[in-house]
């Protein structure tokens, strides 16, 4: 039985999954339809499981970074979803169970502070990553914000598809660019 020395790239699935599921939910914030199953499913499967499995790949490849972000991102995904959907399918434990507005803010926050921490450890990765990562993290922290004023929503909506479309793109790229096995869709340098 021959050994498999080489693996194919995950990162375009998990950014594919984070970028679609980013860009709907945040195309719901700017009020463009209502939270529905269709967003929660994509929730849960693409920006959840789809993530955690390129995380898992990732590992196999020896890659921390792809393998703590996806990982990582995707949990956030089931358990955003998880926290929206248990007090309604639990309504006895609603006013129990679901989180009030300090308690949003914080996950929002902490969320915020750790995509930050993993945007470093995109500076000597190529500009997409790094945008995606810079405005997750500012669209972690404005989400934060709009706990306390609703009217930051619009800003944060519009970071957020822009970090989505980012996502999205690089994924396109890095599919594109790894098959014609040439740039065909810039990505940025890498730092030495």
């Amino acid at each position: 039985m021959s050994k498999v020395t080489e693996f194919a790239n995950p990162a375009p699935l998990g950014l594919m999954g984070f970028g679609m599921t980013t860009i709907l939910l945040n195309l719901q914030n700017l009020g463009l339809f209502k939270l529905n199953s269709m967003i929660l499913a994509m929730g849960i499967f693409y920006g959840g499981v789809a993530q955690i499995i390129a995380g898992v790949m990732e590992f196999r490849k020896g890659n921390t970074f792809g393998t703590t972000a996806f990982t990582s991102y995707g949990l956030f995904w089931l358990s955003l979803v998880f926290q929206i959907v248990f007090p309604i399918v639990f309504p006895l434990s609603a006013s129990q169970l679901a989180p009030d507005s300090t308690a949003w803010a914080s996950y929002l926050l902490l969320w915020g502070f750790f995509t930050m921490i993993m945007f470093f450890g995109t500076l000597r990765a190529n500009r997409g990553l790094q945008t995606v990562f810079l405005t997750l993290a500012a669209l972690f922290f404005l989400l934060a914000a709009v706990v306390y004023s609703p009217a930051l929503l619009p800003v944060a909506a519009v970071d957020g598809i822009l970090c989505g479309f980012t996502a999205f793109y690089l994924a396109l790229a890095e599919v594109l660019n790894e098959g014609q096995e040439k740039p065909v869709l810039p990505i940025g340098p890498m730092k030495p």
